[in-house]
């Protein structure tokens, strides 16, 4: 069952000293599909159609990259390691027909960090599939990667058919949410590779006709012109129309912004940038408690101790509108009691706050130390009490 507990010191003065009340920040967003999300407090801070199944287009890259980055590591592949380029899928994948490219050539020799760069950079369709190929030698086989990944980060609305986004008689779909998660998962998880990848400003690969390099800007179109902008994945295609992933950070603050069914190129470029700068601008951070800091505790179930504290995981922030400052209400919420053993950081509950005007904010908290299961007569002493209702 679940247990729910009342919690107020740690955000007591909050509470007695509010400051007048914000109503929610509005924003006439010109995207047919929109989402934005506070990662840093946990808080969507606008939805339109985010459940709306959509076409990935090239935003599908994020999931060939995430794939990737999950297989660096776990030491399952190397960034060093080199994969080959089929005459095959050259073939298939080069051309004005074939979208973007890397500019790769058949039976080149390239190492995975490179692909990587092809394909976050520059978006290079031939890149993806011969990174797909290389791992899972098929890129079906790759597909079923992906789509066991999506499993795992509860993507509820999305299914890869290909490493690419490329349009696939609706095989593939994605939502305005699920991708905002799916960013939210790499960059949570795999902070430098996503520094390293999704940061770059451009790429250099192949050569021209007279022989002369290649180079090619990074497509993000809030990079350099948004304030702490860093990643993601644009993806226009007929089907999906413009749409676009993208994340800032800002004076230790992260968004997370998706926008999809513009219907022009420019559109999306200046709905982007406008998007990211609501979401810095029309909302504040009210910071809540340090990592680490007690927020209470859990029963414990048949362990070593009859409950355990409950910590921040990291910095704690709320977030709220500019002006605002009232806390409805906070609650511990947690399914319980909890069954040992339980691992030190492990999320076992939820800190759930309500503030005027705002979907609740949830927030985890996790296991302030390791809890063992309780011994023979541990348990025996557990199941009497239970079976007088003591427990």
């Amino acid at each position: 069952m679940f247990r729910v507990s009342a919690f107020f010191a740690l955000i007591g003065a909050l509470l007695l000293v509010p400051a007048a009340n914000a109503q929610r920040p509005s924003y006439d967003n010109g995207a047919p599909v929109a989402f934005l999300y506070d990662m840093t407090a946990g808080a969507i801070l606008f939805s339109r159609s985010a459940d709306r199944r959509i076409p990935p287009a090239s935003m599908a890259k994020m999931m060939t990259a995430h794939v990737a980055f999950d297989l660096i590591d776990e030491g399952e592949i190397t960034l060093q390691q080199n994969c080959t380029v089929r005459p095959e899928t050259w073939r298939e994948w080069h051309g004005p027909s074939a979208g973007s490219t890397m500019f790769l050539s058949p039976g080149e020799q390239v190492s995975v960090e490179n692909l990587l760069y092809g394909i976050v950079t520059v978006s290079g369709n031939d890149a993806s599939i011969v990174l797909a190929e290389c791992i899972s030698g098929t890129e079906t086989a790759f597909a079923a990667l992906m789509n066991r990944k999506a499993e795992e980060l509860g993507l509820s609305n999305s299914h890869f058919g290909n490493a690419t986004g490329w349009p696939d008689e609706g095989r593939s779909y994605v939502s305005a949410r699920d991708l905002a998660r799916l960013a939210a998962a790499t960059i949570r998880r795999y902070p430098e590779m996503y520094a390293q990848f999704y940061g770059r400003r451009d790429f250099t690969w192949g050569e021209t006709m007279g022989g002369e390099p290649i180079t090619q800007p990074n497509r993000n179109p809030i990079m350099g012109s948004v304030r702490g902008a860093d990643g993601l994945k644009t993806g226009p295609t007929e089907e999906a129309g413009y749409g676009f992933t993208g994340s800032a950070e800002r004076d230790g603050r992260r968004l997370v912004m998706v926008v999809a069914g513009l219907d022009s190129y420019s559109g999306r470029i200046a709905e982007s940038r406008r998007f990211m700068e609501w979401g810095f601008n029309a909302w504040q951070l009210r910071p809540l408690a340090n990592r680490g800091a007690r927020i209470g505790s859990a029963q414990v179930q048949l362990g070593g101790a009859s409950e355990v504290g409950l910590v921040a995981p990291r910095n704690l922030s709320l977030a709220v509108p500019q002006g605002a400052g009232d806390i409805e209400s906070a609650t511990i919420i947690y399914e319980g009691p909890v069954r040992a053993p339980i691992a030190q950081g492990q999320h076992i509950a939820d800190l759930v706050i309500r503030t005027p005007d705002m979907p609740p904010q949830r927030i985890p908290l996790v296991a302030e130390e390791a809890v063992a299961e309780a011994g023979f007569f541990g348990r025996v002493w557990a199941g009497l009490m239970s079976l007088l209702g003591l427990a």
